[in-house]
């Protein structure tokens, strides 16, 4: 089956590649000839890890192709996917769909009879019965069908959950493009059992924004117990894995730290607000949930002030991460941006260091020395903060850490590094919704000794305080 694909960013190269990785014939279509010419060469516009070498074993085998010209694109597709951007708009809180609107302008003319296009985009309910009209009024009614086919990606692990996904929702109007989705995901399917919804397009398009608003709940409710367990002496990784293995609650998205960002909770709770707004519906959990996540993001300034006693002017602020999660050079509502930038208004001189990051966040931030190295980025500096969980700041070596700062104060955002062995070198830990341990805690001989790096029995099941992964490497 021939697949178009309009829009080669994050979820329309993810999508396309792994639609040809299936065996269907792909063509990725883009108005950005920097973009397609990179793509033909094998540079990739974003990072997400296995993508290059799946890119290039598919182009390398003629499945996966990239153009600027729509009508060579569409010839002879019997699938078009609309992946192209719905950012916020400022001022509003809605989604831009003007992207989506002119793709369905732009391809209308050039549809193969009996097409099915499929809004891939995360879009607002109604949002594909204006495609079919402005599709509509161009093609014979009848000749193609408009469905909804909502992407569940979560960047850093996109090809996995794609592939493996542990779920499928389509969301049609006519039993042709029901026909043709089933075929396009059935077979590789099958063999896992997958679980495919069929539902009307609106339920389709209500179902993204509905999974992501419930995650970014979760993720608030468990950072303000977070702030509970600090003011009473309890343990919020303990108090998670009591929770998570509930299985009506589950373990994921229960792991506090600076709040959420990225490119789809932030905008797709906004999203969801809006158009519940325009139906005369009170929203009031999400309304709290968006409320509540910003106010901590900016909060988690004030916990790096305490940290220092109340007085960053002057001080060298080593921040380790910027990414709003790992694996990932997303820098879109990165808790890192709104931290830095309380800090420098406080006169925090600012030294940073991400993996991949760096580049991305040199366009958002100013009056910031980014490293090369982790242990560059602490040299002299009076704190540092975790703020994004990569594997190279998780394996840290705290001892050289120790000896490079000026200060050895340590502000742990995403409770990634060892706190006892950290204290027992002689840092002042402040952590995430964790006490201070107790001196046979901190000397590795108390009861909960190690619990950060050691797995303990639970109800015959080995276990971690720190369940799932973090908040933002499970996001969608």
């Amino acid at each position: 089956m021939k697949i178009a694909v309009i829009g080669t960013g994050y979820v329309g190269l993810v999508s396309g590649t792994c639609f040809a990785a299936w065996g269907h014939e792909v063509v990725c279509v883009d108005k950005d000839a920097q973009k397609i010419a990179g793509l033909k060469r094998g540079v990739l516009p974003i990072y997400e890890p296995g993508l290059d070498d799946l890119v290039a074993r598919n182009a390398g085998a003629g499945r996966l192709g990239f153009t600027c010209h729509l009508a060579e694109a569409l010839k002879g597709a019997a699938i078009v996917l609309i992946a192209v951007g719905t950012p916020t708009r400022a001022n509003h809180g809605d989604a831009d769909l003007s992207f989506v609107y002119m793709a369905a302008r732009e391809l209308a003319p050039h549809l193969e009879k009996g097409a099915v296009i499929v809004v891939k985009s995360t879009v607002p309910v109604g949002t594909g019965d204006v495609v079919e009209k402005i599709v509509g009024s161009i093609r014979p009614a009848g000749s193609f069908s408009v469905a909804s086919n909502p992407e569940f990606l979560r960047e850093g692990a996109a090809i996995r959950d794609f592939l493996e996904p542990d779920r499928v929702v389509i969301g049609v109007e006519d039993d042709c493009a029901r026909k043709v989705l089933m075929s396009l995901y059935g077979p590789p399917l099958q063999a896992r059992e997958t679980p495919i919804v069929v539902t009307r397009r609106r339920t389709s398009e209500l179902i993204k924004y509905a999974a992501n608003a419930f995650l970014a709940t979760k993720i608030t409710f468990i950072n303000e117990l977070a702030d509970l367990c600090e003011e009473v002496g309890s343990d919020v990784g303990e108090l998670a894995l009591g929770m998570g293995l509930d299985k009506r609650i589950g373990a994921s998205f229960l792991n506090a730290g600076p709040g959420y960002g990225g490119s789809c909770f932030p905008k797709d709770t906004l999203a969801l607000l809006r158009t519940a707004q325009d139906h005369g519906v009170s929203l009031r959990l999400v309304e709290e949930t968006v409320t509540a996540n910003e106010a901590r993001k900016r909060r988690m300034a004030l916990k790096v002030m305490d940290a220092l006693g109340g007085d960053v002017e002057g001080a060298t602020i080593a921040v380790l991460g910027l990414t709003f999660k790992p694996d990932t050079d997303d820098m879109r509502d990165a808790p890192s941006v709104p931290l830095i930038e309380t800090l420098q208004r406080f006169g925090a001189r600012i030294r940073a260091y991400d993996p991949v990051g760096a580049e991305n966040a040199s366009r958002v931030l100013s009056d910031v020395e980014f490293c090369k190295d982790a242990h560059e980025c602490v040299r002299g500096a009076d704190a540092a903060v975790v703020v994004t969980e990569w594997d190279s700041i998780r394996g840290l070596d705290l001892v050289r850490v120790r000896s490079a700062m000026r200060q050895p104060v340590l502000i742990d955002l995403r409770n990634a590094l060892p706190r006892a062995i950290a204290e027992d070198l002689g840092f002042h830990v402040s952590a995430i919704g964790r006490p201070a341990p107790t001196r046979q805690e901190a000397a590795g001989k108390g009861p909960h000794a190690n619990d950060h790096r050691s797995p303990r029995r639970v109800g015959g099941m080995r276990s971690h305080a720190r369940m799932g992964g973090s908040n933002e490497r499970m996001e969608i």
